[in-house]
């Protein structure tokens, strides 16, 4: 049986848009949808379970969700179901975050921290529906990307869209002695022209998707308002994550972390495999 789509739910409108876009892709994908709503004390969560699956069903009528209430906190229980997950799906701010914040702290923990790939639903109804037709996905230097290329190709397709791929350099940055390589590989990624860093980024994850539709971007300046200026014009933008060495959970870095508070549509953190 195919790994569930786990949607985290608190009753917020933001869970409900959540639930609106995750039943869409359970559709894409035919995955099973499953529906998570952390219950410690919560004397009605009934109610809000009920309440996000008729929404499930009201936006795609052949998705029948499955359900779960944990005793447990929304970040453990989250966690727990992403290690045999399709993804997790949360909103970008919960009941109980204060008024202000950009992005709520149980979404920016489970992006954190998870072991499958996390999508913070965000932005406008424009950008959560899919009207664009198009996915961004940032290219990182080094071999950091793959699993984030190949999780935006399987979008791309599933969605029959067009695939928007940017790498962002800073030429200041290249004429300065390379720290010491781990690699082989990751000295030899500091010599080559932005263009082909690009082109080999994609080489291997665009194999099975040849049919898809691939925009190569080459953009001098910071990686961050490269992203946010091509993600005004996307579905969905999908970052990668590298794993802390010695450490659980993920290296989000400042990049990502103003991605997943400042972006316009939904963002996908993709764990490093």
């Amino acid at each position: 049986m195919a790994m569930p789509l786990v949607v985290g739910i608190d009753g917020s409108e933001a869970s409900l848009e959540a639930v609106d876009w995750a039943a869409d892709e359970a559709v894409r994908h035919g995955v099973p949808l499953h529906l998570l709503h952390a219950a410690a004390g919560d004397h009605e969560a009934f109610g809000v379970i009920g309440a996000a699956s008729e929404r499930a069903r009201q936006r795609a009528p052949t998705v029948r969700p499955a359900s779960e209430t944990p005793h447990e906190d929304a970040v453990s229980a989250l966690l727990r179901k992403g290690r045999n997950a399709f993804a997790l799906v949360v909103g970008s701010r919960g009941l109980g975050d204060l008024a202000g914040m950009l992005l709520g702290t149980v979404s920016l923990a489970v992006a954190a921290r998870a072991d499958c790939p996390v999508v913070v639903v965000r932005g406008a109804a424009e950008h959560r529906d899919g009207l664009f037709g198009n996915i961004v996905v940032g290219v990182e230097e080094g071999e950091g990307s793959g699993t984030a290329l190949r999780f935006a190709f399987r979008e791309a397709r599933a969605r029959n869209c067009r695939l928007t791929a940017v790498h962002a350099w800073n030429p200041s940055s290249r004429t300065l002695t390379p720290r010491p390589a781990s690699s082989w590989y990751a000295l030899e990624t500091h010599r080559r022209p932005p263009s082909q860093v690009l082109d080999d980024a994609l080489r291997g994850p665009a194999d099975p998707y040849h049919r898809t539709r691939v925009d190569p971007r080459v953009i001098e300046g910071p990686a961050r308002r490269a992203l946010l200026d091509a993600a005004s014009a996307a579905d969905l933008l999908v970052v990668g994550a590298h794993r802390r060495q010695g450490h659980p959970g993920l290296q989000l870095g400042l990049i990502n972390h103003a991605l997943l508070h400042h972006a316009p549509c939904p963002v996908a953190v993709v764990p490093q495999i």
